[in-house]
This record gives C-alpha cells, structure tokens and sequence, in this order.
C-alpha cells in the first residue's frame, strides 16, 4: 500500500490524501504572459490569421500530418480554424509571439476548474520558432501559469504513432501515463491517445530545471545550450533527495 493510499476511512477502505483546502481555480488569463524571448497573447483571428499564415507558409505539410487541422490553402481557412478555436468554451488560445511577429500558437483545451486539471494542446509552431529558446520558453509559461492559478495537474495528450510530439513530452518533464486505443479519430483515420501528464508536486523542481535551462548563463556566445533541460532536471531531482535524506 503506497503513503498516498494509507488512510483509512472509517470503514477501514483505503482513500486517497486530502486536498487540504484545496478550492477551483479560475479559468486561464486573457492578459499576456511576458517572458524573456517570448510572450502570449490571446489568439484573436482578426490579429493574427494574417501574419501566421506567412509565418507557416514555409512549413510542409507535415507540420499539420497530427493535427485535427491543417493545412491552411488560404488566410480565409485559418481565420475560420482561428475563429472555431477561439470559440470553444473550454479553451484558451494563445499567440506566440516573437520579436512583436506571432510565429505560432497553441492552447489551454479540456479546461476542467472542477478537477482542477488542464491540457496543453493544439500547438503549432512555424519553422522560424521550432528548436528555439523561445519554443521551450512558450510551453514554460503557460505550464507555469497553470500551476501558479491552483491547477493540480497538467496533460499533454498525441496521436501514439506521432513520435516528435511525445519525445517533447518527455522532454519537457511529462510523465506517460498509459495510451487510451481508440479513443478518438481525426482527418479519417483512428488515433490511439497516449497521456501525459505533471501534477502540481511535481512543478516545483521542474520549474527549477526550466528556470536553470532559460538562464542567459547557459547559452553560449552563439546562443547554444551548455546544458540540456533533461541534464539539469536530473541536477535538480539530485539535489531534492540529497537533502532529503
């Protein structure tokens, strides 16, 4: 029987450890979200469409292969994906932008304040902003807000056949949680889902990691990394059973 499991109720069944006053937090911001190479901006299509859609107009195709959207022909399909985006009562989209130039987006989707969980999904990143500071900074601060508002954890769900996507997942401190078969289907073809997920005990190193990846210090003159994110996550998980012991 784990620690979390160790209670008892009075009937002597095992349940889970208390929320200690725990409470919903509120939906994400539509204020921006400033941070040293990047900031967001909620996706709004008549701002927007335009310059993404020059933004993506280099990418192949295949940026859009696991995406229930995509590829955009014209600026008119993107502002109608922007605009059913936007509408969906449980998302928040977000614009990334660099350099004042959106050069991608992604969102807050399956918003559940109740459970007090949150998904990072739809994201598109333009050529210009793949394998960039700014990339890994964008995804920091929107998993960071999430925590910061009282979220208690936050998923990252792919297609299990789309390998860059659960690679990042990884990457990123995403712990796979298990693939749901067929659980949905998109562009007419099925898709098995694997989950990923951080759960709010677990930010706080991570974010130390984050902090210490993101720090000007660990770039060199040519803007390459000295240490890598899975590196220094593995200094600071280090650290933490040190001192625990």
């Amino acid at each position: 029987m784990t620690a979390e499991s160790s209670r008892l109720n009075e009937f002597g069944q095992p349940i889970g450890a208390a929320l200690s006053g725990w409470v919903s937090p509120p939906p994400p911001t539509t204020d921006a979200i400033v941070g040293r190479h990047v900031t967001l901006v909620p996706l709004i299509a008549s701002q927007h469409a335009a310059p993404l859609f020059a933004a993506f107009e280099t990418a192949s195709d295949s940026l859009w292969t696991y995406m229930s959207f995509g590829p955009f022909p014209t600026v008119a399909d993107l502002t109608a994906t922007i605009d059913q985006i936007d509408s969906s009562p449980d998302w928040q989209p977000f614009a990334i932008i660099v350099d004042d130039e959106p050069l991608g987006f992604f969102s807050f989707l399956r918003i559940d304040r109740l459970a007090g969980t949150i998904e990072i999904g739809s994201i598109a990143f333009s050529p210009t902003l793949q394998r960039t500071t700014a990339a890994t900074e964008a995804v920091f601060l929107l998993i960071d807000h999430a925590f910061e508002l009282g979220y208690r954890r936050c998923e990252w769900k792919c297609d299990s056949v789309n390998a860059p996507s659960i690679s990042a997942a990884r990457r990123l401190g995403f712990t796979y949680e298990g693939t749901f078969r067929q659980a949905t289907h998109y562009k007419g073809r099925n898709r098995d889902t694997a989950w990923f997920a951080i759960i709010d005990s677990e930010w706080p190193n991570l974010r130390s990691s984050f902090s210490a990846w993101l720090a000007p210090a660990n770039f060199d003159q040519h803007g390459r990394q000295r240490n890598t994110l899975e590196r220094l996550r593995k200094r600071v998980d280090s650290s933490d059973d040190a001192s625990s012991t």
